[in-house]
């Protein structure tokens, strides 16, 4: 299966090379100059010209904060640029692969989020990611979007690693106690997203296509996260630090995040046969990658 993902260093496009590749795929990524999201003509002549048997839309403007001081960029990544994607799949008559967040919803539930549930973001970011939702689901209906949360991998900047950086010269951190969600490895995302694409390419009912939730099995809230990080790390030789919860309020952000990201991934395993690792289980083959020399 030859795979086009937009995106060139994002934690899920590397661990979408590395574990596509790994299984028999081609993956060809794509980012700028060659693909740029704010600039649509240049999306269809790219995806165009790698000609692939199924699409993944992984890009994306990332920055949750400083999205509310660049709507417009926000915007015209995350909303627009997916619909160019869509607009490049339909015109090559491949299937889509759109990733999205849990950022949609505005996190006041009391249980996780089903796809059906109303969306509500709370900020331009999740804002942005809906619109590109939607315009990939409007522009082309041979797609699936697969809303992520909480990712980490041995890749870029995520909160695995910046949690080890910092406690390499402190002692106690204070880490947000009251959001919870999912903690998701992108490893385990790149897995989930190819058995999608699979069976996208192989089967064309509808029930394949449409919204579905993707995220690890198992919640916590991020210093709940913090304290597991901190145990596998010390159980390698690394750096460790206690962890003592503090409220949202104690962390104020420009971007409001959800108190509750959990998303109900019944659908996804019911539909496509896919099932995630237990997060406690994928943050082990982390930090087995982030941490070799202390195995």
């Amino acid at each position: 299966m030859k795979i086009a993902v937009t995106g060139t260093t994002g934690q899920v496009v590397t661990s979408l090379i590395e574990r596509g590749t790994a299984a028999g795929h081609e993956v060809i990524a794509i980012g700028r100059p060659d693909l740029d999201l704010a600039d649509p003509a240049s999306v269809v002549r790219a995806l165009s010209a790698a000609a692939p048997d199924v699409i993944v839309s992984a890009a994306a403007y990332t920055a949750v904060d400083k999205a509310e001081s660049e709507s417009e960029l926000a915007n015209a990544v995350n909303g627009a640029g997916p619909g160019a994607v869509a607009q490049a799949a339909k015109a090559l008559g491949v299937p889509l692969i759109h990733i999205s967040t849990d950022y949609v919803f505005d996190g006041t539930l009391d249980r996780p989020y089903v796809e059906s549930d109303p969306t509500g973001p709370t900020g331009v970011y999740g804002a942005s990611k809906l619109a590109g939702e939607q315009a990939v689901l409007d522009g082309h209906d041979d797609s699936a979007v697969l809303r992520v949360a909480w990712v980490y991998s041995p890749f870029g900047g995520n909160f695995v690693k910046t949690m080890l950086r910092l406690a390499a010269d402190r002692d106690e951190l204070g880490v947000v106690g009251d959001q919870v969600g999912n903690p998701t490895s992108a490893l385990a995302i790149a897995d989930g997203i190819i058995k999608v694409a699979t069976n996208m390419v192989s089967d064309s009912s509808s029930e394949l296509r449409g919204v579905f939730h993707m995220t690890a099995p198992g919640e916590a809230s991020w210093a709940d996260f913090a304290q597991a990080i901190f145990a596998a790390s010390a159980a390698r030789g690394g750096p460790s630090a206690s962890v003592r919860p503090i409220g949202t309020a104690d962390y104020p952000t420009p971007a409001t995040r959800p108190a509750n990201s959990r998303l109900d991934c019944g659908l996804i395993a019911r539909v496509h046969g896919v099932t995630l690792p237990d997060w406690r289980t994928s943050l082990d083959v982390v930090m087995d990658r982030l941490q070799p020399a202390n195995n």
